[in-house]
């Protein structure tokens, strides 16, 4: 049976076809641009492009997006056409094509200004159940994204899941003062803390997603590296989080002495 991977081009998209085709199993890559594991190029903001590419199809995992650092070279339309309506399109067609099963690759960036408590309050610690309070185009358009899947699951009865993931791209951070301060592979590792996962780890939650949706039929998780601290920690964290990592990891101080 055949699974079609959007967003065969980018990280997670060529991760999974490569363990797709190294495991034998039959996968379908698509993108906009041409790679070594993209079958069809196309957009999924083209109807009739995902009507053609879902041929055959019994799994969809939906990792093609606009993510955040397309926010400074896209405009809104872009995020909604991409984010919103090439995941409409794909629904639509695997409903009409019987799919049985089909992840989107969500983000915990979603969550937004609720990963941010207010002055004095505790760190937030952040489950499946936190309320999501989008602060930018990106954020809005995976959460209602993310509606639409749920939407289908509902109404169409369409196995779906969706699993908002932490960070797991190579590049370096967006943020100009953490790329001075840390080298790109310094600052993902204090993430794992946090705020990161494995892109391997990733990859084994899209096809275990995959795997178990029909039995699940509608889910929304988050996979991020198991982090070292507990509920009891959030006020201490938020007030001197190096103490808290000195005190699960010692000697941690010394390296960034």
């Amino acid at each position: 049976m055949t699974i079609l991977v959007t967003g065969s081009a980018g990280h997670l998209g060529e991760a999974l076809m490569r363990t797709l085709r190294a495991e034998g199993r039959w996968a379908r890559g698509i993108d906009i641009k041409p790679s070594a594991f993209t079958d069809v190029v196309g957009s999924i903001g083209d109807r009739a492009f995902v009507k053609q590419a879902m041929s055959g199809v019994r799994h969809v995992i939906h990792a093609a997006t606009l993510h955040k650092p397309h926010v400074a070279t896209h405009g809104n339309r872009d995020f909604l056409d991409t984010n919103v309506g090439g995941t409409l399109n794909l629904l639509e067609e695997a409903v009409a094509s019987g799919v049985s099963s089909f992840v989107f690759t969500s983000t915990t960036s979603a969550f937004g200004a609720a990963l941010t408590p207010a002055a004095g309050e505790p760190a937030a610690w952040v489950t499946e159940d936190v309320l999501p309070l989008a602060k930018n185009i990106y954020g809005v358009t995976k959460l209602a994204a993310e509606g639409v899947c749920e939407l289908f699951a509902r109404k169409s009865r369409l196995p779906v899941v969706i699993l908002r993931t932490s960070r797991f791209f190579p590049e370096t951070d967006d943020d100009p003062d953490i790329r001075s301060r840390y080298s790109a592979e310094n600052a993902q590792a204090n993430e794992l803390l946090h705020r990161r996962v494995d892109i391997s780890d990733v990859v084994a939650a899209h096809l275990l997603a995959l795997e178990r949706a029909p039995a699940i039929g509608f889910g929304r998780y988050i996979v991020s590296a198991t982090t070292p601290f507990s509920s009891g920690d959030l006020a201490e964290l938020r007030n001197d989080a190096p103490v808290v990592v000195e005190r699960l990891f010692p000697g941690a101080g010394a390296l960034y002495a």
